[in-house]
């Protein structure tokens, strides 16, 4: 590792939505952005925006309920650019069947198995070159993890509540090692992720919304933070959730 060597995020959920506009951001700040999601076009197109601005980037594809492939994956990431020094979690599922007399526990499965148990899989590959690196990592959550929200489904709620568990225990515990973890809770973002919801927000709903590029921004207020600065949680509202 050497100080010519760009500073390195591995992004997952990085072909679509708020990954993407992290990916592109970090990009611009000048990271090496290694880019993951099951989608192999989706995130060659976000490859390709990235190095026609003159940045660098790397295509990993993953599906993240997948450990073995984690594992792999995070071993071609650090290889490739010899380092790493942020994680940006960004994958996430959900369904419009959400409710206790309506969900399927099949369902349910996958969304843990996403939302929880995929950011602890993937935190684990990545941790021995965070500790080398003083890392950063940056949960992109939702305002579900932070306060209850009764629409955002049995499976999901529980899930993202987890995240923020998951991610208290990692500071403790790692802070010997200058390993930096946020839990990002953002509110209603206009991303195709609200296909997943019972009842999809029309044009007007979206335009109040977040956007991924506003929540891009607050990734890379803490990807920037100094090593000795810790930012636990953040927590983003559109002004018109009041």
């Amino acid at each position: 590792m050497t100080t010519s060597t760009p500073r390195a995020v591995w992004i997952t959920g990085g072909g679509s939505g708020m990954g993407r506009a992290s990916a592109l951001a970090a990009a611009a700040d000048g990271w090496a952005v290694a880019l993951s999601g099951r989608r192999r076009d989706a995130l060659e197109s976000v490859a390709g925006e990235i190095t026609a601005a003159g940045g660098t980037a790397l295509v990993v594809p993953l599906d993240v309920q997948d450990r073995a492939a984690i594992t792999a994956a995070a071993e071609i990431v650090t290889m490739h650019f010899g380092r790493l020094d942020a994680l940006v979690l960004a994958a996430g599922l959900n369904t419009p069947q959400r409710r206790w007399d309506d969900q399927e526990l099949g369902e349910f499965e996958a969304i843990v198995a996403t939302n929880l148990t995929a950011v602890a899989a993937t935190l684990d590959a990545a941790l021995p070159a965070l500790r080398e690196s003083r890392g950063v990592v940056v949960a992109i959550s939702s305002y579900a993890g932070w306060t209850f929200q009764p629409g955002a489904g049995v499976a999901y709620s529980a899930s993202k509540t987890a995240v923020s568990s998951l991610l208290r225990s990692l500071n403790q515990q790692e802070a010997i090692h200058g390993v930096r973890a946020c839990h990002l809770c953002p509110g209603d973002v206009a991303t195709d992720f609200l296909q997943q919801r019972p009842e999809v927000p029309d044009a007007a709903a979206r335009a109040v919304m977040l956007t991924p590029e506003d929540i891009a921004r607050s990734v890379q207020f803490v990807l920037e933070a100094p090593s000795h600065v810790r930012i636990d949680e953040l927590v983003i509202s559109p002004v018109s959730s009041a």
